[in-house]
């Protein structure tokens, strides 16, 4: 009978080349996160990933940020009364590109805004220029890139008035 023998030094070399190999098996799985927004009312928080997000790159055409407005699987609901400030908040990568509002898919600032912080008064979110009663906001924050002229990136939220 024979037995095969292996040195130990080739048992090792075998050994870490097949947990190299399975940690880039792993790696290759994992998608890179998504920078995140953060919506703060009094005490309340919320804080979401994109709904839509290519890394600085455009996500396309107009059709695109119409659907990732739209969606509302991963879309954040926050309550406020009229009184309160609303914080918002985004992680520089965010803010480096530049951010802007987007309510109820129409946008509401004319420039990108590039800091990672801003505090706005919850009326100026529910007012209607018809009379009409508002009950609850869609609100998109909508990464925009310079260099390319286009939408990166966006984070859905709801904005609920308190009764």
């Amino acid at each position: 009978m024979t037995v095969a023998f292996i040195s130990a030094r080739a048992r090792r070399t075998g050994v870490a080349l097949g947990a190299v190999s399975a940690g880039l098996l792993v790696l290759s799985a994992c998608d890179r996160p998504t920078p995140i927004a953060t919506v703060t009312v009094g005490t309340d928080s919320v804080h979401s990933e994109a709904a839509c997000y290519n890394h600085g790159k455009s996500l396309g055409e107009q059709s695109v940020l119409a659907k990732c407005l739209n969606d509302t699987s991963g879309r954040k609901t926050i309550s406020v009364s009229l009184d309160d400030r609303i914080h918002f908040g985004v992680d520089p990568a965010i803010a480096d590109n530049g951010w802007t509002f987007y309510i109820d898919g129409q946008r509401v600032e004319p420039e990108p805004n590039k800091d990672t912080y801003r505090t706005i008064q919850a009326s100026s979110f529910f007012a209607s220029q018809t009379g009409e009663l508002i009950k609850s906001v869609n609100l998109g924050i909508v990464e925009t890139s310079e260099k390319e002229k286009a939408v990166t990136g966006v984070w859905n939220f709801e904005l609920k008035k308190k009764s």
